[in-house]
């Protein structure tokens, strides 16, 4: 009789690692809870007993909308808040006067609020909250401060989240820096990947390389976001103001490493064509597979040097970093490399420009990084 399979231990495998990734992230979120319950209460209790609203619930969400866990701007969360409110009730008075409360009028509302937001801008909050207060304004009985008191609930909401964004210490750095890292490190494992690929003659392994790359996007876009909000922290706080230009520096490393990482991909894809055409003498493999281990390790220096607080200790790192990459820049040559078919030098000559990428996010200026790699 055949053995029955068991899923327990799959299964509270699966648990455990639930439970354990949870908790890290619950233990992670304890200061932004108390932050946004603090901020919540606040201006709850701000607008029922200084402006005399009841009942301001609105107060208590928008600033819980605006704080959130999200790293979009916190600036663009609390005016999407305040603006869509506003539009929203408008919309919904200017319907409410011309056909009346009811079902299909809440429909209508809806639907062209919906329109209008998507029309006007392309927030998600802006559009949920304008459609929400136009289908209040119909469905639900006028607030005791008018229609609009909900609106400037709303404002209350947002301008104690900014305060609250203000007064809390929090080194706009510290998470682009962490991104950085996170993706470079991806970036240097993909040219590792690429390396023993290419050592072992294994496509396989240069194909699993090119959906690594692939899948890198989001932490491009994640740190882009991170970038935006921390920008907007250094511009609206005064004690971070000295920070804005290392993060404008990061910014303009980040679209470099953007490039390099649509230039992996492209590189990638062509190794594994080379690998199953092996198209490479074995010279060739050994110099090109040396070259990508010597370009993830100057990655990972260039990983640290971006993520350095310490001005000192990143002027460091950035400078060993260039260094490395020119070195490995300057024998981008094929003949150099033992290649003799078309298609290694096609290889290698994708490799050129994901080495300027990398020279550029490292602090050169463009032409100098052309300049790092030997005449063709």
């Amino acid at each position: 009789m055949p053995a029955i399979r068991r899923p327990l231990p799959s299964t509270a495998n699966f648990l455990r690692n639930r439970s354990q990734i949870g908790l890290r992230r619950s233990g992670d979120s304890i200061v932004p809870a108390i932050q946004m319950t603090i901020c919540a209460v606040a201006a709850y209790a701000f607008a029922e007993y200084v402006l005399g609203h009841s009942g301001p619930i609105f107060a208590a969400t928008s600033s819980l909308i605006a704080l959130g866990f999200s790293r979009d701007p916190r600036l663009r969360r609390v005016l999407e808040v305040a603006v869509g409110c506003t539009l929203g009730i408008i919309m919904g008075e200017l319907v409410l006067s011309w056909a009346g409360s009811g079902i299909w009028q809440a429909a209508v509302v809806l639907f062209l609020s919906i329109m209008l937001a998507r029309f006007l801008d392309g927030g998600v909050i802006f559009a949920t909250q304008l459609g929400l207060q136009s289908v209040l304004v119909i469905l639900l009985p006028l607030p005791t401060g008018g229609p609009f008191s909900r609106s400037l609930d709303a404002v209350v909401g947002g301008c104690f989240a900014l305060i609250i964004t203000l007064l809390t210490p929090r080194d706009p750095r510290k998470e682009p820096q962490q991104d950085a890292r996170k993706l470079l490190a991806e970036l240097s494992e993909i040219l590792r990947g690429c390396s023993q690929a290419l050592v072992n003659s294994d496509s396989t392994a240069a194909w699993h390389a090119l959906v690594r790359a692939r899948n890198a996007q989001p932490l491009i876009d994640q740190m882009r976001n991170t970038l935006r909000a921390s920008g907007e922290l250094a511009s609206i706080s005064p004690a971070y103001r000295r920070y804005r230009g290392e993060i404008v520096s990061l910014k303009d490393s980040l679209e470099y490493i953007d490039y390099a990482m649509r230039n992996a991909r492209v590189f990638t894809r062509r190794l594994t064509s080379t690998i199953n055409n092996a198209a490479l003498s074995d010279t060739a493999v050994q110099g090109i597979s040396q070259l990508l281990e010597d370009a993830a390790n100057a990655v990972d220096l260039l990983a640290v040097g971006l993520a350095e607080r310490d001005a000192t200790a990143s002027a460091v790192n950035l400078h060993s970093a260039r260094a490395e990459l020119v070195m490995v820049a300057a024998a981008l040559h094929p003949k150099t490399l033992g290649v003799q078919r078309i298609e290694g030098e096609t290889l290698v000559m994708l490799f050129r420009p994901l080495m300027v990428d990398l020279l550029e996010a490292a602090g050169m200026e463009t032409e100098e990084a052309k300049q790092a790699l030997p005449k063709i």
